[in-house]
This record gives structure tokens, sequence and C-alpha cells, in this order.
């Protein structure tokens, strides 16, 4: 038995939820705040069995997009401060597999 744990963009959570759904997975969804970008995931916790989890995977995989987004940067020197946007890459999804001895 293994417990997943799949962090994704919350634009792609709904998605996620029902293609979960749909395949037959019941799953728990967490609204998460992610520490770099302060922005807002969705954290789902999966339990299935050794033989399902790439399936899992394939199905968050296939439901969670990449996406570039501009944010403020703050650089300090002598104290000045200037800010500007970069550009960074969001969304995809981080995954956790953890073996689970008793539920």
């Amino acid at each position: 038995m293994k417990l997943i744990f799949a962090i994704v963009n919350k634009d792609d959570s709904n998605t996620v939820q029902s293609a979960l759904t749909r395949e037959g997975y019941s799953a728990t969804k967490l609204a998460t705040t992610g520490g770099f970008l302060m922005s807002g995931n969705t954290t789902f916790l999966v339990g299935t069995e050794d033989n399902r989890v790439d399936d899992v995977i394939a199905i968050i995989e296939k439901h969670s997009k990449k996406r570039t987004q501009m944010v403020p940067s703050t650089t300090c020197g002598d104290s000045e401060y200037a800010s500007y946007p970069v550009e960074v890459t969001v969304g995809g999804a981080t995954i956790f597999v953890l073996d689970i001895e008793r539920f």
C-alpha cells in the first residue's frame, strides 16, 4: 500500500480531482500555500495499491500544466531597493510516494 502526496497548482486542482475520481481513485484535497511564491496550491492525498502508483502519477502529470508567470523580485544594494519582474515556471506537480504499513 502507498500514500501519494501530490502538490499541484490551484488552477489545476479541479481538473486533477475530476480525473482521479473518474478513474476510480479517492483523494483527500487540502488547500496549501507554497513558501517560495506564497501562491495557492492544492495537496492531494491518495492511498492506493503498489501496482497502481504509476497510473495515479500519470493522471496527475497529464492534468497538471506548467506555465510561466511574472513575479516581483526585490534586490538590495546599499540601502536602495529596486523591484523588477522575473519570469518563473509554476505549475506541474511535486509528488511524494510513501510506504504505508498500517491504516
